[in-house]
């Protein structure tokens, strides 16, 4: 005989390790950006994706504009090392060669940053950390293009090729398709290849 008094146990916890635990909750919370949108982001939705409790989160953070701050910090700092726009080589064939299987593999956090950008119109004081994070993605490719190029990549033409690459990305998240940005960035490969020769 069964006894519907007793209450079932609570799913434990996951636990966080010292030292990566604020790093584990600013992932969460782009998880939660990247799913819900901003209005989502709570103490509550960041302790549940995370695993920990609302306490720890609060501990850590304070206000929920110090959560916000420090997860768009977060995506700044690893948006520049996850970033497939300087190769470092100069092969035309390997500018933003694995810009398809980093949108289809960390979706979120480009997510996350399209989030904070809408929003840093409505709330400017976020602008700062939305141009710092752009300023990376720009110096990026106008190191690797200039690269590429002989006679450098002009401002223009660097911010005309990143427009083209961060459409693709959003295409991407928004319709799949994997295999149009493929496409589409060979295209833009063979663009400058023939840009190089013309300079050369």
């Amino acid at each position: 005989m069964s006894d519907s008094s007793r209450v079932p146990a609570a799913e434990p916890r996951k636990r966080v390790d010292y030292g990566t635990g604020r790093e584990a909750l600013l992932d969460a919370a782009v998880r939660v950006v990247a799913r819900g949108g901003l209005r989502k982001l709570t103490y509550r939705a960041v302790a549940q994706e995370a695993g920990v409790t609302h306490g720890l989160v609060v501990h850590h953070f304070g206000s929920r504009d110090a959560l916000i701050e420090a997860a768009l910090t977060h995506a700044v700092r690893t948006s520049a090392s996850t970033s497939e726009l300087e190769p470092g080589t100069g092969n035309v064939a390997d500018f933003a060669a694995g810009l398809s299987d980093m949108v289809t593999r960390e979706p979120d956090m480009q997510l996350f940053q399209y989030e904070l950008m809408l929003e840093s119109r409505r709330r400017p004081e976020l602008l700062p950390q939305i141009r710092a994070l752009y300023n990376e993605y720009f110096e990026a490719a106008e190191r690797e293009l200039s690269r590429i190029l002989p006679e450098g990549a002009t401002p223009a033409l660097n911010r005309l090729v990143f427009a083209a690459l961060e459409g693709l990305v959003l295409h991407q998240l928004v319709l799949g398709e994997p295999e149009v940005t493929e496409a589409a960035l060979k295209e833009l490969r063979s663009l400058l290849t023939r840009k190089r020769e013309e300079g050369a």
